[in-house]
């Protein structure tokens, strides 16, 4: 596999981040959404001006994960004033979306994704990351505990009008103790309740 270059995204970035977002959002979900859900979820989500505006935010860092100049993954944290109320921890950030290409699958890119997220988090000033994951999505789920988050409740997600449930995971974010795990695993939905 030829190298992957994890960087921060740019503003210019914002029409291929868009792009790849929705793809990534459509595969991993399209099956257990309706069509309708999902094209109004994808419209009023991965459009590039909508990117763009997240890009230029100081409250969020998003990071691509790049193979030969093209998005193979991503990862997007931010301060989050509208946590879930099981979200208890002080100077807790956002881990808003994690997702990785179909191609990088049995691949260790996604946990070298999740340690720069999770340092991307404290320079936000983040002692804790939360997320929220798709109540259906065990392989998500098991993958981020093996990165260090446990459970701590649920909270909802709209896609369209389908409301789902997400439950909530937490981990401690501790310059001292990165996060080494490596399990390779499928595109994941974080929250944005």
């Amino acid at each position: 596999m030829p190298d992957v270059v994890i960087r921060r995204c740019l503003v210019s970035d914002a029409a291929d981040l868009a792009a790849f977002a929705a793809r990534t959002f459509a595969e991993a979900f399209a099956n257990c959404t309706s069509a309708d859900d999902m094209q109004a979820h994808l419209a009023a989500t991965y459009r590039p001006d909508l990117q763009a505006r997240e890009l230029a935010d100081p409250t969020v860092i998003t990071l691509l994960a790049l193979q030969d100049s093209r998005i193979v993954a991503y990862a997007q944290v931010r301060r989050n004033p509208m946590a879930p109320a099981c979200v208890t921890q002080p100077d807790a950030v956002e881990l808003q979306r994690f997702y990785a290409d179909r191609s990088l699958h049995g691949t260790e890119l996604t946990m070298r994704l999740m340690q720069r997220a999770l340092a991307a988090a404290r320079e936000l000033g983040g002692r804790y990351a939360w997320l929220g994951v798709w109540e259906r999505n065990s392989r998500a789920m098991a993958f981020y505990r093996k990165a260090g988050f446990d459970e701590i409740g649920s909270t909802h997600y709209v896609v369209g009008s389908d409301r789902q449930i997400d439950r909530v995971f937490i981990a401690a974010l501790s310059p001292l103790h990165p996060v080494t795990a490596t399990h390779p695993r499928q595109p994941l939905r974080t929250g944005q309740a």
